[in-house]
């Protein structure tokens, strides 16, 4: 008979399948921008030389809502777009998930907002009302952030763009997560049970997955995932020498676009990593509904000032 030791040993050995999971790689990327100093000179060029692969800028200079640029010196909150894209051969695909991140450095907080895919709002640039993931098809990550930024009414100063193929490499490179199952569940061929479990990569992904067992649904689908990039995060800040930088880095080279430069990167990671601690996950709510057959979420009016309104004090804005 198997020990628990000895199960999550075999666990974390088995051979990973490439599937859905941008957000463990998101934490990842967060953790090298927030919260991890870069030590020796060839860990410091292959980081640059990764990131420098990774840039890809918009196509406007700032945000049309802010005045002024932020400074990194100043602490400025900043504020990023977290999108996952299902890219596919010869087709752009769309943005299956996405995630607001605003992070003030003064008061040590970050506010990380999920938006459910089929939000339906105006997609800025098609003067039409859809699902808010199509915007990623329709214009690319131009059109994502300007409709985004017209949904909760606020700047959005960077994106990271991330292809969900990149899931498993990055999070076993790190040695798998722990975190705490609010609930006992199967998914994928996996059993999880409720209490703190250990993750690698697959059992992650999974972990993330699940839907339908879940008594709230979509909602408790995101909570979950939101955990997994806390639990990223804080595995990736324990960590004293990253043995594996070099499969880490390969795989974000490979499947991360952002505007950031590295400059900036070594600047917020100076300026901002405190913020890293305090994470506060918050829910959009609203409704499922049909229209003309097909399945949208509604949000209130009231539910997106209320979101627009705690998103802009964090980022201290009138």
């Amino acid at each position: 008979m198997e020990t628990e030791h000895e199960v999550q040993r075999r666990r974390k050995k088995r051979k990973s399948k490439k599937k859905k999971g941008f957000k463990i790689a998101l934490g990842i990327i967060l953790l090298l921008i927030l919260g991890v100093g870069i030590y020796g000179y060839s860990v410091y060029s292959s980081v640059a030389n990764t990131f420098n692969k990774t840039h890809e800028p918009l196509s406007r200079a700032k945000s049309e809502k802010r005045n002024t640029g932020v400074s990194f010196e100043k602490q400025d909150p900043i504020s990023f777009l977290l999108l996952g894209v299902d890219e596919r051969k010869g087709d752009r695909g769309r943005s299956d998930s996405l995630i607001v991140l605003t992070v003030n450095p003064k008061d040590k907080s970050m506010k990380m907002v999920s938006i459910p895919r089929d939000t339906r709002t105006e997609i800025i640039g098609k003067g039409t009302q859809d699902k808010i993931n199509h915007a990623y098809a329709f214009g690319g990550v131009d059109m994502s952030i300007k409709t985004v930024e017209n949904f909760l009414d606020i700047p959005i100063d960077y994106y990271v763009q991330v292809n969900m193929e990149s899931f498993k490499d990055i999070v076993d490179a790190v040695g798998g997560v722990t975190v705490n199952s609010p609930l006992s569940f199967k998914q994928d061929g996996f059993s999880f049970s409720k209490g703190q479990i250990s993750l690698n990569g697959e059992e992650a992904l999974a972990y993330s997955r699940m839907r339908h067992e879940d008594p709230r649904g979509d909602f408790g689908r995101q909570e979950r995932q939101r955990q997994i990039i806390q639990a990223v995060i804080d595995e990736g800040a324990s960590v004293k020498s990253l043995t594996n930088y070099g499969t880490i880095l390969d795989a974000i080279g490979n499947n991360v676009k952002t505007n950031l430069t590295f400059d900036q990167m070594k600047d917020i990671q100076a300026n901002y990593k405190e913020a890293r601690n305090n994470l506060e996950q918050v829910q959009i709510d609203g409704s499922g509904e049909k229209l003309n057959g097909i399945y949208y979420y509604e949000v209130p009016e009231s539910e997106r000032t209320k979101i627009s309104t705690m998103l802009k004090a964090h980022l201290n804005l009138k």
